[in-house]
Order: C-alpha cells, then sequence, then structure tokens
C-alpha cells in the first residue's frame, strides 16, 4: 500500500497540478473576513492583475486531524475544478502559504439565509421558487456528474448582482454516487444519510430532500427542529414523520412541491431533473424578482447602517445628558426640572433598549428566531448581508459614508454579542465534528474489516481450490499410474500366454518326435522279422520258381513299405491334429483367464476412482465445514464491532445530549444572574417614576392647600387666623406623612412583586428547559432502544441469511456428491456390460473360428473349463494326453 504524503506536500505530480505557483499575497489585495466557519475564513479580495473582486477561502490543514483537513481540500478542489455550470460558483485558482490554502472563486453578494437575516421575515412564494429554480438546475447538473452536494442549505445558496443563484461550499460533497458516508448539516440531512452506515448507500435524491428543508427554511427563517440540540434533531429526522409547511397562507403547489421533496422513501422521492418540470418551478413569474429582492436587502442594509450609526451617536449624546441630569438630581432641583429629568432618563432607558434589540437582531436574533448565525462559527457561509452595501471609502467616514468599511464597522458592532455566543458554537461545532469523525471512523473500521475479512475468505478459497485441485491431480496420476500397470500387466500376460504356447507347442512337437523315432524303430525292427520270416518261408518252399520268390517277395516289401507309409501318415495326421486340438483348447483357456484377469484389473481400477471419489468428497465435506467456520467467525467479528460501534455512538451521542443539557442550564443561570444584575436598574427606573408620581401629588396637594388657607382666612377672623393656619399645616402635614407612607408601601409592594414575578418566571422557564431537555433525552433514548432492536435484528436477519446459504451450498454439494456417486455407479455398470460383451465376442468368434476349423466348440469349451494348478501342470498333463494317445506297436 503507497505511503499517504504528508500535509501540503506537493511532490505528487497530480497534487502540484491542483496549486498555481505564485504568492498569493502578491496577487490578491484589499482582503477583508466576510465570513467565518469551521473551515476557516472567507475574505473579500481583488486581484491585482485581473482587478477582478474575489472570494478567498483560506483553510489551514496544521493542528489536529491534518492529514483529514488536507485531504478535504484536495477533494473540495478536485470537485470545483471539475464544475462549469451558471449555477455552481466558479472556480478561479487555488494557492498554498504558510500552511493555508487559498482557495479563490468568484464573488457573490451573499446567501439566501443573509436576506432572511436582513428582513426578518420570510421570503415570498415567487422568490423561493426563483431560488429553487437555479438550485434545482446545479443540482441537475451536478447529478448528471454522478456528484453529490450534501449540504444543500439556504447559507450555502448564493446570489450575485444580476440575480443569478450559485450552489456554493463543496467541502462535504461526494465525488462518486451513490455514497455512504455520514455527511452534511444536521438539520438538513436526509434520513438516509443518517442511517447511512446502518441500512447502506444512498445517492442525488439526498439533495432533493435537503432543498425541502430549504424551502421551508425560507418560508419559516428556521428549518424544521431547529429549536433543538443538533444531535437531537438527528433522531426525529431519522425516526419522525415528513416535515410540512406549518402556515396555512402558503399555496397548495407550493405545499406539494415540498412534500414531494421530502418523501421519506428515496424511492419515492423524485429526481432533480423532474422537478424542474413542477408547475411550482415553472409557473408564470417576474424575470426580475431576484434582482427586485437583492435591490430590497440592499437598501435593508444601507438602512441598517444609517440606524446603527444614529443610534451610536444618539447614545453617546444622550450618555452626557444623563450625566447632567444625574448631577441635577443630586442638588435637589425643583420638582418641575425634577420632572424634566426623569423624562429625559425614560428617553434613555428607551433608547438603549431599541439600541440592544439592534445589536441582538444581527447577532442573537439566529439563535431565535431564525437559523443560526450563518455569516459566523456554525456555518460555512460565507457573504453576510452587509456585503451587499459595500462601496469603496475611508475608514475615518465608516459611521457616516455607506463605504466598503461599514461592514467592518457593523461586524464591530456585534463583535461584543458575537463572542458572547462564539464559545458556545465552537462546542456545538467541535461537538459536532467530532461526532462526525467518529461516525467516518467507524464506517472506515467497518470497510477495513469487511475488506479484511474478503481477503481472509478470498484466500482461504485459493488454499481449498488448491489443495482439491492437488489431489485431484495426485487421483489423477495415482489412475494414470494404476491403468499404465494393468496395461503391462495384460501385455506379460499376454506374453506368458505366447511363451506357455510356444513351450506347449514344443513340448508336444518333441514327444511326437520320439513317438515318430519309435514308431520309425518299431517299424523297422518289424520289417526286419517280417523280412526274415517271408525268406524262410520262400526258402522252404522249394516248388516255387526263384524268379517268383523272388517276385512274391518283393510284392511283399512293396505292400509291407505301403502299409507302414500309411500307419506313419495316420500318425503324423493324428499328431497333428492332436497338437493343433490342443493348441485350441489352450487358446481358449489362456483366453478365459485373460477375460478373468481383464475382469479383476476393470474391478482394481474402479475400486481404486471410487475410493477416489469417496476421498474428493470428503475433502469437499471438509472444506464446506472449514468454510462454514470462517463465515460464522468472520460475521461475529463483524458484528462485534458493529455492536462496539453502535455501543460507542450511543455513549456519545448521550454524552453529547447532557453536554448539551449543562451547557442549555449553565446558559440559563447566566441568563437569569443577568436578569437578577439588570433588575435593580428596571426596578430603579419604576420607583422613579413612583416618586415622580408622588412629587405631583404633593405638588397637587400643596396647590389645594393654598387655595383651601386662601379662602379660609378670608371668612375667618384675624384673632383665629393663626390657629387655623396652624391646624391646616397639621393637617396639610399630617397628609403628606400619609401620602408619603402610601407611596413608600407602594414603591414596596412594587419591589416585591417585580421580584416574585421574576423569581416565578425564571422558575417557569427553568421548568420548561428542564421537561423540554427531558423529552429530548427521551426522544434519544427511544430512538437509541429502537436502533438496537433494529440492529439486533439485522444480525438476525444476517445469521439467518449466512445460516440459509450455508445449508443452500452444503445441499448443492450434497447434490453435486449424489451425482457424480450415480455417475460413477453408472459409468462402473456401463464399462463392465461393455467388458463382457467384447469378452462374449472375442469367445464367439473364438469358438464359430473353431468350427470352422473342423473342431468341436463343445468339446474344447468342456475341456478348456479344466482348472489348473499352473502351467506346468498344464503342459505335463497335455503331455500324457498326448502319449496316450500314441498308437500301440
Amino acid at each position: 500500500m503507497p505511503a499517504v504524503p504528508r500535509p501540503g506536500s506537493l511532490k505528487d505530480p497530480e497534487i502540484a497540478d491542483l496549486f498555481q505557483k505564485d504568492d498569493p499575497e502578491k496577487i490578491f489585495d484589499d482582503l477583508r473576513e466576510i465570513g467565518h466557519g469551521s473551515f476557516g475564513a472567507v475574505y473579500y479580495a481583488r486581484c491585482l492583475i485581473t482587478k477582478e473582486i474575489v472570494a478567498i477561502k483560506k483553510m489551514s490543514y496544521l493542528g489536529k486531524q491534518s492529514l483529514e483537513k488536507w485531504q478535504d481540500i484536495l477533494k473540495e478542489i478536485r470537485f470545483l475544478r471539475q464544475l462549469n455550470h451558471p449555477n455552481t460558483v466558479e472556480y478561479k485558482g487555488c494557492y498554498l502559504r504558510d500552511h493555508t490554502a487559498w482557495l479563490v472563486m468568484e464573488y457573490c453578494l451573499g446567501s439566501a439565509s443573509d436576506i432572511i437575516e436582513v428582513h426578518k421575515r420570510p421570503l415570498k412564494e415567487e422568490e423561493i421558487a426563483a431560488i429553487c429554480e437555479g438550485v434545482l438546475q446545479g443540482l441537475h447538473y451536478l447529478h448528471s456528474l454522478d456528484r453529490i452536494h450534501r449540504d444543500v442549505k439556504a447559507g450555502n445558496i448564493l446570489l450575485t448582482e444580476n440575480g443569478t443563484v450559485k450552489l456554493a461550499d463543496f467541502g462535504s460533497a461526494s465525488i462518486k454516487c451513490p455514497a455512504n458516508s455520514f455527511v452534511g448539516t444536521p438539520y438538513w440531512m436526509a434520513p438516509e444519510v443518517i442511517l447511512a452506515m446502518d441500512e447502506g448507500q444512498y445517492d442525488g435524491k439526498v439533495d432533493v430532500w435537503s432543498l425541502g428543508i430549504t424551502c421551508i427554511e425560507l418560508a419559516e427563517r428556521k428549518p424544521p427542529y431547529f429549536n433543538m440540540n443538533a444531535m437531537s434533531a438527528l433522531y426525529h429526522i431519522a425516526q419522525n414523520d415528513t416535515p410540512v409547511l406549518q402556515s396555512p397562507e402558503w399555496t397548495d403547489t407550493f405545499r406539494h412541491f415540498v412534500d414531494s421533496c421530502l418523501q421519506k422513501n428515496p424511492l419515492e422521492r423524485p429526481t432533480s431533473g423532474k422537478l424542474l418540470s413542477h408547475s411550482f418551478v415553472n409557473g408564470l413569474r417576474s424575470p426580475h424578482v431576484l434582482i427586485d429582492l437583492i435591490q430590497r436587502t440592499k437598501a435593508a442594509v444601507h438602512e441598517l447602517d444609517n440606524q446603527n450609526y444614529r443610534k451610536t451617536k444618539k447614545i453617546l449624546m444622550i450618555d452626557s445628558c444623563e450625566s447632567e441630569s444625574t448631577a441635577g438630581d443630586a442638588d435637589d432641583t425643583p420638582d418641575e426640572q425634577t420632572g424634566a429629568d426623569s423624562s429625559k432618563s425614560d428617553s434613555i432607558t428607551s433608547e438603549h433598549s431599541v439600541q440592544s434589540m439592534g445589536v441582538s437582531a444581527s447577532s442573537q436574533g439566529s439563535s431565535t428566531n431564525s437559523i443560526p448565525p450563518v455569516p459566523e462559527v456554525n456555518h460555512d457561509s460565507c457573504y453576510p448581508p452587509s456585503m451587499r452595501s459595500r462601496h469603496k471609502g475611508s475608514n475615518s467616514s465608516a459611521l457616516v459614508e455607506h463605504g466598503p468599511n461599514n461592514f467592518a464597522t457593523l461586524r464591530t458592532t456585534s463583535i461584543v454579542t458575537k463572542q458572547q455566543k462564539e464559545h458556545m458554537q465552537e462546542e456545538m461545532h467541535e461537538q459536532m465534528s467530532g461526532y462526525k469523525r467518529m461516525r467516518r471512523e467507524q464506517q472506515s473500521a467497518l470497510i477495513k474489516l469487511e475488506e479484511r475479512c474478503k481477503v481472509e475468505m478470498d484466500n482461504h478459497k485459493q488454499v481449498l481450490d488448491k489443495e482439491y485441485e492437488a489431489l485431484l491431480q495426485q487421483f489423477s496420476k495415482e489412475l494414470e499410474k494404476l491403468q499404465i500397470k494393468h496395461q503391462q500387466d495384460l501385455e506379460k500376460k499376454m506374453k506368458q500366454n505366447a511363451s506357455a504356447e510356444k513351450k506347449l507347442h514344443k513340448e508336444i512337437s518333441c514327444r511326437q518326435e520320439q513317438d515318430r523315432k519309435a514308431f520309425d524303430a518299431q517299424r523297422k525292427k518289424e520289417f526286419k522279422a517280417n523280412k526274415e520270416r517271408w525268406k524262410r518261408e520262400l526258402s522252404q518252399d522249394d516248388t516255387t520258381p526263384k524268379r517268383q520268390k523272388d517276385a512274391a517277395f518283393q510284392s511283399q516289401q512293396e505292400n509291407m513299405k505301403q502299409m507302414e507309409a500309411r500307419e506313419e501318415q495316420r500318425l503324423v495326421l493324428g499328431q497333428k491334429e492332436y497338437l493343433d486340438l490342443e493348441i485350441r483348447k489352450f487358446h481358449r483357456k489362456k483366453l478365459l483367464a485373460f477375460h478373468s484377469l481383464e475382469q479383476e484389473l476393470l474391478r482394481e481400477e474402479l475400486n481404486k476412482r471410487q475410493q477416489q471419489l469417496e476421498q474428493a468428497h470428503s475433502m469437499l465435506l471438509r472444506h464446506h465445514e472449514k468454510t462454514q467456520e470462517l463465515e460464522y467467525r468472520q460475521q461475529k467479528a463483524v458484528h462485534q464491532l458493529r455492536e462496539d460501534q453502535v455501543s460507542r455512538q450511543h455513549h456519545t451521542e448521550q454524552q453529547n445530549q447532557h453536554d448539551y443539557m449543562t451547557r442549555a442550564e449553565r446558559d440559563l443561570k447566566k441568563k437569569h444572574a443577568l436578569e437578577l444584575k439588570q433588575q435593580p436598574k428596571s426596578l430603579k427606573q419604576k420607583e422613579m417614576q413612583i416618586r415622580k408620581q408622588f412629587r405631583e401629588t404633593c405638588k397637587i396637594q400643596t396647590r389645594q392647600y393654598k387655595a383651601l388657607k386662601a379662602q379660609i382666612l378670608a371668612t375667618t377672623p384675624k384673632d383665629e387666623q393663626k390657629t387655623v393656619i396652624k391646624k391646616l399645616k397639621d393637617e396639610q402635614r399630617r397628609k403628606l406623612a400619609l401620602l408619603g407612607e402610601q407611596y413608600e408601601q407602594s414603591i414596596a409592594e412594587m419591589l416585591q412583586k417585580q421580584s416574585i414575578r421574576l423569581d416565578e418566571s425564571q422558575e417557569v422557564e427553568c421548568q420548561h428547559l428542564k421537561d423540554r431537555l427531558l423529552y429530548e433525552l427521551e426522544i434519544l433514548m427511544a430512538y437509541q432502544s429502537k436502533n438496537k432492536m433494529q440492529a439486533e435484528a439485522q444480525r438476525n436477519r444476517e445469521r439467518k441469511e449466512l445460516e440459509d446459504r450455508v445449508a443452500v451450498r452444503k445441499s448443492l454439494l450434497e447434490r453435486k456428491m449424489e451425482l457424480e456417486t450415480t455417475q460413477f455407479l453408472q459409468e462402473r455398470s456401463e464399462r463392465i456390460r461393455l467388458l463382457h460383451e467384447k469378452q462374449d465376442r472375442e469367445l464367439e468368434d473364438f469358438d464359430e473360428e473353431s468350427a470352422r476349423l473342423g473342431f468341436s466348440a463343445l468339446a474344447i469349451a468342456e475341456a478348456s473349463k479344466e482348472s489348473y494348478p499352473d502351467d506346468d501342470s498344464l503342459s505335463g498333463s497335455m503331455l500324457s494326453l498326448a502319449h496316450s494317445n500314441c498308437p500301440n506297436p
């Protein structure tokens, strides 16, 4: 396996070709950060060579998982380089500097998510349709290349100045289809992506699901389940019903489009190409709908910048006025002045509240009423709303003019609120990144184990095949050797038969020669005796003339010679007939013996083949058992790994959920602590308002007292006026004291009620949070329990499938063995039958030939059935028989 190059190495020509050799800092200037995400930061920049405005995505590959970061960078560059479509962001180039990749792309004004943030309201239906059309065009192009975006959402849908929709952020994209990785942003993930590692692969239709969720996001300002923890949202998406549009104001066409995109079964979900013909997408609408939307958004951003400037200026002015009014209160100014200062104090509080709302609207509103802070840490969107009104200008006029630095000023205004959330967002991002990394590692480990098992099984099969092939070759050699031996035995038998025949022929011929010699000696002896006898008889006969005697003697000699010649001829003929008969008998007997040997050798060969067949079948059964054992062991290892991974995954999910619950409770406590800290300020304002009312009442009573005093003094004698005045003053003091006591009591009651109301609202809020977190935890436990049951059911199905496969394979093996055995038995019977037929034909031909030669086939057959211990005894018997057939002298 080739070594993996270290991150940043350009030794590989294919990798070096992805990067330009120039120094990017010398090519691009005026870099200003316009977005930030988990990958790094995105900058607005100007190319010094072409004077073109571009967006630069800086991605560092240092730190943890540097190799993984480097591989992700290479994958995104390769992906972008292959794209060429009006609805995908254009690739400009890529550079390397200081362990950071500078990915240069075309500059877009911002994303659909930014537009929602600016207007703080959903988009119109025709605007959503126009955006969907551009997105579907881009997705159809990607899917036609067998590519999958895997992170479609409003934050990754960019818009240009002329209203063109661009798909961006291909860091999660897949260059192969189908895929099976756990990739994407949780709230927009399709169910098959969440379940990819457990249930198999998915295709480009996951982007169609994400587009449906994006439609809900554009229509409701946030995706479904966004008020939940990202981890909890995964469980809801995987097991709950399909999300729908909540508001009844949307048309049925739009609802049908969203429902089509959000078909939970991928097989029932339409493709991006098919959705392009949907009436919602290609319906009638203004061709300038997106351009108008962009112009309205730019105007709104311009107005927002002006408001921020005016609020900041007013706060600075009011702060100085508030310090003066505070000094006035300390000097105990008249009642009218006090009332005016109280009014100013109210205006300060009101204005400060508005300014806080303005800041939180752009920075905190994401977590409450809209999507997560898109231009900040949690997402990879690169273009915040203020980017739409960037123009060249000086830094000194940033608060007055809406030049290119106004965005930086706006970001500076919201940086405090951003920092308040950044830690939590970083924790959430790290948690989700760790979870995705764990899922990828688990998937990689499972793939490696399956590949290792496959290699092990292939090697195992190769070993078994070689062993079986070696056995068959050994059988073939043994059988060939046996057949050669049998052929040699038959040839040896034939030679032995030929030799025995020669020996028998020689012995019979020798015996017959001796018989002929004895016959000749006997004949000569008899001829001599007869000749002497004839001579005596003729000599005693004196009456016969000599000539007549000589003629008679000569005649007797001739007769005697003729008789001896006939005897000799009869003897030779008898010996020849006997020799031919004995040789014929010998041939038939040896033919039967040869047939018996052929049968014996055939039985030996067939028995050997049967033995080999049984050995081969025994080996096949043993191989089947070994393969079965290996399959069960491998399946057990895979199941154990899956079970361990599920346990680890569930433990991580539970830990993440508990961490999220801890963070949520901690943040709520911080919020309550801040409310308690801010409570005295609001209470002081209400107390000042009550005191103002008290002063107004005191003024009214004073005026009433003066009028009553003047009226009474006008009708009272002068000597009684002093007493009346004193009485009226006492009454005034008593009423003022009573009034003061009432107002003090009102203040105390107000403080008590406010504190109780705050405590009660905080308790209710705490209880709501606990209930929500408990519900999410219960949902998680229920999903995990269901997941465990499904995993166990899947394992049981796989075990059953393996058992069925093993049983079928064994059944096929047994059927094959039975078929081979049957074929062998048939072949055995056939060969025996053919041998018997051949031998019967040979015997029949031999007997017919014997009959043609004049022999008695029955006599030869009967004589050939006689058994002799060996060929010597056979020869001796034949000789004795030959001797017994000799004629008597």
